[in-house]
């Protein structure tokens, strides 16, 4: 596997956060990173491919560009996608699923592009074609010009493979590990979520501080391509570290069910020496021992049930602590609302652009420290 050749690799994010994952890649040492609409681009061979799943926080897939070329019409790209060189990439007979999008192309068909590339794979290798197979092979026909990559993730990077117990509206942990990098987290301070629920934000924090992979416990994609070095990757995988030392994320939720689901995954995760949680509401929050860091949370937005007028007074309550409990903090505070974040009164610095979550258009607001 060393002497694989270099590919263009594509790191998936939530559009609306590429330069916060861009800035990742970079410090993570990703060769010409470069920030793309819907992620980042990355240069390197197969061991860069294992590194980014293992270890990025903030990217959603990774994506092998495997092929590229122009075709103006069905039996073009019958012609040319029979020269890529298949069996370099997936095993014999192995089952993948070809999916294909067009887009202002004389191809515009994309069940019949699908077909295609699946035939010329069979070809190669054997019957392989499955519509529930985990090996995803993608098509993008974008004006007239077919590039095909490999999902080498499988499962979306989000599941990391601790986090069994969710609540009613969980933040996606790729998503948190960006917020966090937003609001200047690096792992040195402390943090604290006040609305924690299954405790995304909080484990996310506690991860980064003790230098755990994010894809230490899971498996990916690219563990069934052809070629696959199991020893080297295990060599790879094994390279995280554990920083112990007293608990520094903590956890808080008004709802019993939420602090337990929370304590699970924390476990799971490995980090339960480091997190503690409680049950209890805004209004009892106080600032732990210790120097000042970063309050994040996550509160209920209103639009899924329709009726915000109570969650005025949930972020008023929650501004007025931070503002009296919390000098020196800084605080980042996700919403879809800005009325309801301008009900906190706390002085936020302009937002970046809207990102969806869930169907919902959501924004990360976030302070300074506060006086």
């Amino acid at each position: 596997m060393t002497d694989a050749p270099t590919f263009e690799i594509f790191l998936a994010a939530p559009p609306g956060l590429e330069t916060a994952l861009l800035d990742e890649a970079a410090e993570r040492g990703f060769a010409a990173a470069a920030a793309v609409p819907g992620g980042v681009t990355v240069t390197g061979g197969w061991p860069e491919i294992w590194r980014a799943n293992l270890e990025l926080r903030g990217a959603s897939r990774v994506l092998v560009r495997i092929a590229s070329f122009m075709a103006f019409h069905l039996a073009q790209l019958d012609k040319r996608a029979r020269k890529v060189p298949w069996a370099e990439f997936l095993r014999p007979g192995q089952a993948v699923k070809v999916e294909a999008t067009c887009r202002a192309s004389k191809i515009y068909h994309a069940g019949a592009a699908a077909d295609r590339i699946g035939a010329a794979i069979t070809d190669a290798l054997g019957p392989s074609s499955s519509p529930d197979a985990p090996i995803r092979v993608l098509a993008r026909i974008e004006d007239n010009r077919v590039t095909i990559s490999l999902d080498s993730s499988g499962d979306p990077l989000h599941r990391r493979g601790h986090k069994e117990a969710v609540g009613k509206a969980p933040m996606r942990e790729t998503l948190a590990a960006l917020f966090l990098r937003q609001c200047g987290y690096r792992g040195g301070e402390p943090v604290v979520d006040p609305m924690c629920g299954s405790g995304t934000f909080v484990i996310e924090a506690a991860e980064i501080a003790s230098g755990l992979l994010p894809g230490r416990i899971r498996r990916f994609a690219f563990e069934e391509f052809a070629g696959f070095d199991p020893a080297a990757w295990q060599e790879m995988r094994a390279g995280g570290k554990t920083v112990p030392g007293p608990p520094q994320f903590h956890g808080f939720d008004r709802d019993a069910g939420a602090i337990s689901a929370a304590e699970a995954n924390a476990a799971r995760a490995g980090v339960a020496d480091v997190t503690a949680f409680c049950c209890q509401p805004i209004g009892a929050l106080a600032p732990p021992g210790g120097p000042p860091g970063l309050v994040i949370v996550n509160p209920p937005y209103g639009a899924r049930i329709g009726n915000k007028k109570p969650l005025y007074a949930l972020y008023g309550s929650f501004g007025e602590v931070m503002k009296t409990r919390f000098s020196g903090w800084r605080v980042g505070l996700v919403t879809s609302d800005p009325a309801l974040a301008h009900a906190t009164t706390l002085p936020f610095a302009e937002t970046g652009p809207p990102v969806d979550h869930g169907g919902i258009r959501i924004r990360l607001y976030r302070t300074g420290p506060l006086g």
